[in-house]
């Protein structure tokens, strides 16, 4: 039997998309996408859980998202979680769990303050391998840097 391995988010992003160009000029973008839950609790207090994601774009994607989106972009990501390991400095094993986006739709309100085009949706090519939200949390945990 198969499994499947499939990603629908909305959210906002906790930083501008940092990009970079790897061998070949493919372009890989990465950022913070905070999704919020508010509920009631059994007393009525209303009750708000932000989750983080890690969000991986390549290719057009990843240069759309460089032009068009910024800190607090609402956006529908849909892809499939990616997990990854490394050592750190003193041999520990470390993971991450990353989504790696192959849809984007930007849900900002078309021309709001100057922002992109207001794509109704982009798919990416197959890939090889400022709202009112938190601040994105400090991603020193780990490599800066995509290991790939």
């Amino acid at each position: 039997m198969r499994g499947v391995n499939r990603v629908m988010l909305i959210g906002n992003l906790g930083k501008d998309p940092d990009i970079q160009f790897l061998e070949g000029n493919i372009g890989v973008a990465k950022f913070s996408l905070a999704t919020t839950e508010t509920y009631k609790d059994r007393s009525g207090k209303l009750i708000s859980q932000t989750e983080w994601h890690t969000v991986v774009l390549w290719r057009g994607l990843a240069e759309l998202a460089q032009k068009y989106l910024h800190r607090g972009s609402l956006v529908y990501i849909e892809g499939r979680l990616k997990t990854r390991s490394w050592e750190d400095k003193e041999g520990n094993k470390k993971f991450a769990t990353e989504v790696v986006g192959d849809n984007l739709i930007m849900l900002d309100k078309r021309n709001e303050g100057g922002q992109g085009p207001g794509f109704e949706g982009m798919e990416n090519n197959p890939t090889p391998g400022d709202g009112d939200i938190p601040d994105a949390p400090d991603e020193t945990q780990g490599p800066e840097r995509l290991p790939f």
